[in-house]
């Protein structure tokens, strides 16, 4: 057969060298001849919005006409990219690269067809080309103008100025106006613009191809970017949507990402009808499987979902093409779909090998009209684009990935030096695991069961992603559990196992990423730039601490208004005079702090130059703003008086109806109430004291001679003068709040909670009694003694044993009578008992605080009411301290808020009422950097530290925690040279074998850190307290 002449290419015609853009063939083949027979016009979308007619052969596979695309842009990396079109029931799928296009697109004069990114690499420093980087940013411009790429308002501010930067080039504020005014790149636009010019003022010299690999540094952070949702059910019948990335399958619920199945834990992917499956491979540790279902609105969808996860993992995983089966020779069973065109591997290595010519090309949408020089090189180009210094900041919005854009300069160099060693991130093998057999999945499908298995197993060892920082695989409920960095699970337990340790083993494959999602692990040098961009005078930081717990301030007081405003409104269980007279208390509150935050954070960014930074000068200060907002909210007085009234006009109606006990209780298991309700309802008077102490920091950094110290010392009176009104009403509402809560946590006691009572300590000590040293947990009040152990209920609350009045009772001692370290008797009138505390320090503050308690008790009317009907005797249900092996060390992720009591009987520890009220002007809300004791990167959380505990959060805008760390008994130190830390500012939590190292973005922060920690950490004693406060009258 002789030669069929070829006919000349798009790409032919205008002159450009003929290369093999897409093509799957090995090296010195040629292309496949042109299938003969009549020609089809294709008319094709192009990323620019352009039109182009593509005229092929009938017979032509889809194949062909992908390459013509790819000939007519000369498009060497055209293997990211795929053609996507409406099928005969509108669904837009991808045209399969081996069948006919007639067999796929029944009316190609009336469909058109859309040239688009279809997979997104991990690192956009892998694609060499600047024309497929043209092409990317295209791709996310058209995902923002269409709201598939959803962020915040500033990583949104932030890729549009450098769209327009590579538009128009460089800043002018008229021409900016314009151009935005005519082009729209995100819905309700007009009110980012001013943000957006704000942005494109710093990018000034910056060239298209710049703005382009900036755009796609901060793109590829985000959530969504490159997500396409496919909506599902899961067996419980909660709509979810599904997504396929580079890393596996991803699970969402609206646009948050809620589970991920990495490629590696993935055996089988399947579908039949309408149900997705996905067969995860069995944990390390034992021989536990589970398939996951998943529920679809019908076969096409599902058959469709199922191609893209077979492509994206055989073009990520895979070295090479997998090669088709053989045709059976009577029965075909199955699908006989396979994975066609280079594997990314593939794709960088002939990219590498030279195979390739740079070529010139013109952006539609540009005025610069820039065009890359044919001699230029990869390494040059990127080295120009690293050489930028990030000409932005962000405050704290931690959240937004846009920060991260100018934090990673070492690792996106890294990454593009693996790049030219042809060093692919999802094909490097674990230390651990680099002799197990590969968890790659491959095509296999049968009518009643079609899976997808591993082709791979038996000629290449297991790859892991390193972006996966350990196993990342889903629940099929969609649980959500906070895992740690070595990827072992925190038991959502409400038992505090020993299993909370950073070290303990996966007890089930099936684990929500959530606190260890990949794109939140941060590397060594991540907040140098951003830190050294940052002001350095002391009086900044403070500001800074006043936005940061005002958003945590903010987010406690949309408890009450927003979420029990909305679980009550459901239900009519609450009286109506009472739901008026609680939410018309706090809704005017959360009204003006609104506000005030605003006010805040709009000071904060001129102070740090992101906006009219010729006049930041004049606004290099807090005092002013702090003056006009609190003689503002001395305005609300009113309603902060009344909280007393509020908080026990709630507790009457929690007792007078069973209903609304119901109500709160189940309220306070959601996650959004993550401290006892009554707790929110004191938020107010705490941020009073919050502010006094802020200010009082404030006066005694400034000279006096300072512009803002005279309305800073304003302030700091008429703060003053506030919290003098209303701290006696303060008091009394913590003392009422506490007695109501260790209610809660006691059993066999019904009237704890009466006028006059007032608490004073609790903790754990151990009783001597014939059986030896028993834990108990006591409870101190001003006229009686409680002794319990922890009861067997799943409650855990804990069972009174005895009780000793306080009047008449006397306190010794008696540690060489008994032989007992730290051992005290206390002789009451009826009844004597001994116990020994942990610690001498302990000893003394239980011996100071009951002697108090003693001579109250003296001074009082009379003997004590009873609190028990009748006291059981002290052999029943006995505890020993060897008993307290299920100590709550590390993590926890629960629903409940943990009972501080509760922490304190594992812990061993006391907590006095003078510690609470010191814990109440001791909380802090901010970034930090989280690292275990072996793990190697730093990971970024947003922190809350209040009620003794830390609470973890992925960013500040989350309305719950992911996990806590309560750190009673924890001690709090600096690193060692031993440790190897090698960083500023970080200082390390431990208790027995759990640690936990925090680093703080500065000196100022990290001091305020320790200060609240310490707090927590080393229980004050009375007589400190006192040394500062004015005596709590009992």
């Amino acid at each position: 057969m002789g030669e069929t002449e070829q006919r000349p290419t798009a790409g032919s015609r205008l002159g450009a060298q003929e290369n093999a853009g897409i093509s799957t063939l090995e090296h010195g083949q040629k292309l496949p001849m042109t299938p003969p027979g009549k020609l089809i016009s294709i008319k094709i979308q192009m990323l620019d919005d352009t039109q182009e007619i593509f005229d092929v052969p009938q017979r032509a596979p889809g194949k062909v006409l992908l390459e013509a695309v790819c000939n007519h842009l000369n498009l060497v990396e055209g293997d990211y990219f795929g053609l996507e079109f409406p099928d005969h029931k509108k669904i837009m799928v991808w045209l399969d690269l081996l069948k006919p296009i007639m067999k796929q697109i029944r009316r190609p004069k009336h469909v058109v067809v859309k040239f688009v990114v279809k997979f997104f690499p991990p690192d956009h420093a892998q694609l060499q080309e600047e024309l497929t980087r043209y092409l990317f940013a295209l791709q996310v411009k058209q995902d923002l103008v269409q709201g598939r790429l959803t962020c915040n308002d500033t990583s949104a501010a932030l890729l549009i100025s450098h769209i327009v930067q590579s538009e128009i080039g460089d800043f002018d504020e008229t021409i900016d106006r314009e151009h935005l005014a005519k082009n729209k790149y995100i819905p309700q636009q007009e009110t980012l613009e001013d943000k957006i010019m704000e942005f494109h003022r710093n990018h000034i010299g910056q060239t298209p191809a710049e703005s382009d690999f900036q755009l796609l540094e901060i793109a590829r952070r985000l959530e969504m970017y490159g997500i396409r949702l496919h909506p599902a059910k899961d067996r419980e019948g909660t709509k979810i949507n599904l997504a396929v990335a580079n890393t596996g399958i991803l699970v969402f619920q609206s646009h948050t990402k809620i589970n991920a199945f990495n490629w590696a834990k993935v055996r089988k992917l399947s579908f039949k009808r309408k149900r997705f499956l996905i067969k995860l491979r069995p944990d390390v540790n034992n021989s536990f499987q589970d398939t996951l279902e998943f529920l679809m609105a019908s076969r096409d969808f599902c058959k469709s979902f199922w191609k893209i996860c077979v492509e994206h993992h055989a073009f990520f995983r895979l070295f090479e093409e997998p090669k088709p089966k053989p045709k059976p020779v009577l029965f075909t069973r199955g699908s006989s779909f396979r994975f066609s065109g280079r594997t990314q591997k593939q794709v960088l290595d002939y990219v590498k090998e030279g195979g390739h010519k740079k070529v010139q090309f013109e952006r539609k949408h540009s005025k610069i009209r820039s065009i890359t020089s044919p001699t230029t090189q990869p390494s040059e180009q990127h080295s120009e684009v690293l050489k930028q210094s990030c000409s932005f900041t962000f405050g704290d919005d931690v959240n937004s990935p846009v920060v991260q854009s100018c934090q990673q300069r070492k690792e996106l160099k890294a990454s593009m030096e693996d790049v030219g060693q042809h060093r692919i991130p999802s094909l490097k093998k674990s230390p651990k695991e680099g002799g197990k057999v590969d968890g790659a999945v491959m095509v296999t499908m049968e009518e009643e069961e079609e899976v997808v298995k591993d082709r791979t197993q038996q000629n290449r060892s297991q790859s892991q992603q390193p972006s996966t920082a350990g196993s990342l695989t889903g629940s099929p409920h969609l649980s959500e559990l906070s895992i740690n960095s070595q990827g072992a699970p925190v038991v959502a337990n409400m038992s505090l196992s020993p299993n909370l340790s950073p070290d303990a083993k996966q007890s089930s494959p099936l684990i929500s990423p959530l606190l260890n999602d990949p794109s939140y692990i941060r590397t060594d040098d991540e907040e140098e730039v951003r830190r050294k961009r940052f002001p350095t005078d002391k009086a900044y930081f403070i500001a800074k601490e006043v936005s940061t717990t005002e958003r945590t301030y903010l987010k406690d007081l949309e408890v009450i208004t927003s979420w029990f405003q909305s679980t009550v409104s459901k239900e009519d269980h609450m009286p109506e005079t009472l739901k008026n007279f609680l939410f018309s208390n706090f809704e005017p509150l959360h009204k003006f702090h609104t506000t005030f935050l605003k006010e805040i954070e709009q000071r904060l960014a001129l102070w740090e130059g992101r906006s009219n930074a010729h006049i930041k000068g004049d606004y290099q200060r807090i005092g002013d703003v702090m003056l006009k907002n609190i003689q503002s909210m001395k305005q609300l007085t009113v309603h902060l008086r009344k909280h007393n009234e509020v908080l026990m006009e709630l507790e009457n109606g929690i007792k007078n109806s069973r209903k609304l006990e119901t109500l709160c209780r189940d309220f306070e298991l959601q996650k959004v109430c993550y401290l006892p309700l009554n707790t929110f309802l004191l938020r107010p008077l705490h941020r009073l004291m919050h502010y006094k102490q802020i200010m009082e920091r404030l006066c005694k950094h400034y000279p006096p001679n300072h512009v803002d110290f005279r309305d800073s010392r304003a302030a700091l009176a008429e703060i003053s003068e506030m919290v003098a009104q209303l701290h006696g009403s303060m008091i009394k509402m913590e003392n009422f709040q506490k007695l109501h809560e260790l209610k809660k946590d006691l059993i066999g006691i019904d009237n704890l909670a009466i006028p006059g009572r007032e608490f004073i300590r609790l903790g754990s000590l151990s009783k001597l009694s014939g059986k030896g040293l028993q834990q108990r947990m006591f409870f101190l009040f001003n006229d009686v003694l409680l002794y319990t152990s922890r009861g067997l209920t799943a409650s855990n609350q804990f069972k009174v044993h005895g009780q000793l009045p306080l009047y008449g009772m006397t306190i010794e001692e008696s540690e060489e009578e008994w032989g007992v370290p730290h051992c005290l008797t206390l002789r009451g009138q009826h009844q004597s008992i001994i116990v020994a505390a942990s610690t001498r320090a302990e000893m003394d503050k239980w011996t100071e605080d009951i002697q108090m308690a003693i001579d109250l008790a003296e001074k009082s009317s009379g003997p004590t009411p009873e609190l028990l009907a009748s006291s059981p005797p002290d052999n029943k249900d006995p505890l020993t301290v060897s008993d307290c092996s299920s100590l709550p060390a590390g993590l926890i992720s629960d629903q409940r808020p943990v009972s501080i009591s509760y922490v304190c009987w594992y812990r061993m520890q006391s907590l006095s009422f003078y510690d609470i009220l010191q814990s109440n002007e001791n909380q802090l809300s901010g970034n930090l950097l989280r690292k275990f004791k072996n793990s190697n990167g730093w990971q970024k959380l947003w922190v809350v530290f209040t009620n003794f505990c830390m609470f973890f959060y992925k960013s500040h805008q989350d309305n719950h925690p992911l996990a806590s760390l309560p750190l009673l008994g924890y001690s709090l130190t600096i690193p060692s040279e031993s440790e190897n830390i090698h960083k500023d500012y970080v200082f390390k939590l431990h208790f027995k074998s759990h640690v936990y190292y925090f680093r703080a973005e500065g000196e100022y922060t990290f001091e305020r850190w320790m200060e609240v920690i310490r707090s927590a950490t080393s229980s004050a004693s009375r007589t400190h307290v006192l040394s500062h406060k004015e005596s709590h009258v009992y």
